[in-house]
Order: C-alpha cells, then sequence, then structure tokens
C-alpha cells in the first residue's frame, strides 16, 4: 500500500517563480512517487504534466545550473539535496549542453526570484520553457535518505490533471516505466554531426601541440574547452562514430567523454575503443569512457545501490598518493581487481591496475593500463561546476601522447606507459574562467 509523507501543503496563494517582481498565483498540487510505493506530496516547479525516470540524489551546493545540462542525468529525476535552488538563475554561460535533460526536479525551497548579476532568467520559468516538469516543498532530506536505505528506484513526478489520479494508479503507472538497467541512451544525447573545437578560440597562442578525436556519449561543454586551452585541437565526434571516422581526423590521441545510461549496452563503443587500443593509440575516458574501458579490457560493470552524484566526492590516486575532492554522476562501475597490478581479461592489452579508487566505498575510480597507452577516470575532471583538483589529467594525457610520439620516433625510448608511471603528475594552471 503505497506510504504518503505529506508537507500539508494547500490551495493556498504562494508567491510565482519570475524573473520580474513577485506575482500571485494558486499553487498547483504536485506528487513524487517512488516504485516501493512511498509517496511526497507538495507543489509544481517548472511545467506541469508527468515526469518518469530514475529517482537519484545530487549533493552539490552549488552548480545546479550545470547539473541539469549534464547529458549524463537523461531519464533521471534528480533530487537536489542542497535545500536552496534557483537563487543565482540561469544563464547561457553555464549550461553544460544544448538543453536541459534531467527527466524531472525535485527540490525544496525554490527561489521566488532570482538575485544574481549573471542570471538572464528564473530557473522556474527555464523549466517551463524546455517542458521539464518538476516538485518543490518536499522534504529531499527524507528521500534522500530513503533512496540511500533502499536505492535508486524508479519513480514519477505528476503534477497538475495527472496529480488527480489514485495513489495506486500513479503507482503502477510508475511501476509501467523502464528501468535504467539494459538502458541504451549515448545515442540519444549525442550529437548528430562531428565539429571542432579549436585552441585559438579558447585563449591558445600559437599552433595547436596535438590533435584528439572525442566520442560524444553525453560530453560536457568544458571537457574539449579543457583540452582547447592546453593546445589540443579537438574532433568531437557522434557516439556513432567508427574507426573510419577516427582515423578520418589524423588524430594523436582518442577520448570518450562521460555519458547516460547502462555500460552494458555500450557494444559498439567497445568494439571501437578496442580498435582504438590495438592501433596503439593513445586513450583518456572519464566517466562513461571509463566503463568502456573496462569492459574492452574484458572486466565486468555492475549497478551501485544508489550512485556518487555530486562536487564532494573523495578519491585517491594512487600514483601520487594525492586525495582529490572530485565531481561525479555516475550509477555504474567497473568490477576489477583494487590491489596491485593484473593481467587484463583480454590478454592481448597487458596488465593493468586501478590507478584511483573513493575513499567512501571503494568503487573502482580510474583505470591504468601499463602495457599500452591508456587510462580512465570515472570522475569529471573538467569540473564545472566543482573542484579543480583533478584538472592535471588533462596534461597527463597530453604528456602521454608527447612520450608516445617521441616512443614511435624512437623505437629505442622508453615505453610511453612506462615513462607515465615515473613521470610526476604536475597540477594544472588552468583556472575555471566561468
Amino acid at each position: 500500500m503505497p506510504i504518503v509523507e505529506s508537507n500539508n501543503v494547500t490551495e493556498t496563494e504562494v508567491t510565482a517563480n519570475t524573473g520580474t517582481a513577485p506575482e500571485t498565483e494558486i499553487s498547483t498540487p504536485a506528487v513524487l512517487v517512488l516504485e516501493d510505493g512511498r509517496i511526497f506530496r507538495g507543489r509544481s516547479y517548472g511545467a506541469t504534466g508527468t515526469a518518469l525516470g530514475e529517482a537519484v540524489f545530487a549533493t552539490g551546493m552549488t552548480g545546479y545550473q550545470e547539473t541539469i545540462t549534464d547529458p549524463s542525468y537523461a531519464h533521471q529525476l534528480v533530487v537536489q539535496t542542497a535545500p536552496h535552488i534557483g537563487n543565482t538563475g540561469v544563464n547561457a554561460d553555464d549550461a553544460e549542453s544544448r538543453r536541459i535533460w534531467v527527466a524531472g526536479y525535485i527540490v525544496r525551497d525554490a527561489a521566488r526570484r532570482p538575485s544574481n548579476w549573471r542570471s538572464e532568467r528564473s530557473l522556474d520559468s527555464e523549466l517551463v520553457e524546455q517542458g521539464i516538469v518538476g516538485i518543490q516543498g518536499v522534504d529531499t532530506r527524507a528521500i534522500t535518505r530513503h533512496l540511500r536505505e533502499h536505492k535508486t528506484m524508479r519513480a514519477g513526478i505528476f503534477s497538475g490533471e495527472a496529480a488527480r489520479a489514485t495513489d495506486k494508479e500513479l503507482v503502477d503507472t510508475v511501476l509501467a516505466s523502464a528501468p535504467m538497467e539494459g538502458a541504451r541512451l549515448a545515442e540519444e544525447v549525442s550529437v548528430d554531426e562531428s565539429y571542432i573545437v579549436e585552441p585559438k578560440d579558447w585563449g591558445w597562442d600559437g599552433e595547436p601541440l596535438f590533435s584528439i578525436a572525442a566520442i560524444d556519449l553525453g560530453i560536457k561543454r568544458m571537457t574539449p574547452i579543457r583540452f582547447a586551452e592546453r593546445g589540443v585541437r579537438v574532433h568531437v565526434l557522434p557516439a556513432t562514430a567508427t574507426l573510419a571516422d577516427v582515423q578520418a581526423v589524423n588524430p594523436d590521441g582518442f577520448f570518450m567523454s562521460n555519458g547516460p545510461g547502462d555500460p552494458a549496452t555500450a557494444d559498439n563503443q567497445v568494439k571501437l575503443l578496442r580498435s582504438v587500443l590495438d592501433e596503439k593509440l593513445p586513450y583518456f575516458g572519464i566517466c562513461f569512457g571509463n566503463q568502456i574501458l573496462g569492459r574492452a579490457l574484458g572486466f565486468g560493470t555492475y549497478k551501485l545501490r544508489y550512485g556518487h552524484r555530486g562536487i564532494n566526492q573523495p578519491v585517491m590516486d594512487r600514483r601520487t598518493g594525492k586525495v582529490e575532492i572530485t565531481s561525479q554522476n555516475h550509477g555504474f562501475a567497473v568490477d576489477a581487481p583494487l590491489d596491485g597490478a593484473t593481467q587484463a581479461p583480454e590478454e592481448r592489452y597487458g596488465r593493468v591496475e586501478v590507478s584511483h579508487v573513493s575513499l567512501n566505498d571503494d568503487v573502482v575510480e580510474g583505470l591504468s593500463c601499463l602495457d599500452i597507452p591508456a587510462f580512465s577516470v570515472q570522475y569529471h575532471p573538467e569540473a564545472a561546476s566543482g573542484p579543480h583538483d583533478a584538472a592535471y589529467l588533462f596534461d597527463r594525457f597530453i604528456e602521454l601522447m608527447a612520450d608516445t610520439k617521441k616512443a614511435a620516433k624512437s623505437p629505442t625510448a622508453v615505453s610511453p606507459t612506462a615513462a607515465a608511471e615515473t613521470k610526476p603528475s604536475t597540477d594544472s594552471k588552468t583556472e575555471d574562467k566561468k
């Protein structure tokens, strides 16, 4: 039987979320329904209607616009654990992609109006314009604790006429929706046409140092910018790109981005990466790209109980002993041995080790190949918004490309992977310009 938790919201007059002076309107009832029957009642935020997806929580205290425009949140209903959302509004500069990707949005206290010099419009109006159904006035602490104790699960936000259905009807609607396991979403969020991000457009003076092919599996805007700031020309290719497409841009390195969905469905991308690894082209992957490297090496993946989502996740870089505070957004992880180097199940790729590990729960947060030029991390080193502790990874990839090119010219030189193992990491001096 459904368990109902109400915040005693009634159809009283409330202040509208507008970018100008507040107006008075009648609140629209809304309800959040979890698949296990737990129900939270509040009022509508953003568009009115129905939103179905996987309920997850994000722990960032800032960066709500970057959160909702991160393609990795596709088909998910995001609970913001920070209680007050929308006070800085939204603007064109902070979006991490071409649109909002969250399936629905859940907040406790929505700002009545934005108050920030960079604000161009209210978050509420942006949600309405893009058709994103949300709910406000619910106890996000209780929702978060429920998801932590019982796992992420399917859910639905219903407002307006949709909220008038019986509790059983609403739960049945949620139970009829698709789960995240088995969801193939990278192709859905990826670009249709390739494009280039040039270093000269992001403050680099001189010719590009390197060129890379980057597969967009849900790439965030700041990722190719971080490369461009360091003198790397980025050819962003669709998720459906082939080896021929990669070779056509004659890259010095290969990159796979973050993205949504179950990595077990990414057979095409795993096949592509194996072809690239066979060519000994240097590889760097983040988030979904880490899971794809894990699969390409022969490891499995699994779904986490409630995932890692936020900008305050502690990770140990085992190579340097440094603890990093990282930005993360993933619900799946690689199943690989944590201690020491091991032979990859796909033996032709040689030895591999877990290079980074979560300090919260020992989840694999990075892989480093010891016999081929490839590494990856499970988190987001571009971190917009978020900490810059992991920005050195972009520099590490540039060093790997340089070492690989040097080794190709001088067969007697130290292998690039061996050089990378001994070379100390340098923290990036590049600051977030936003």
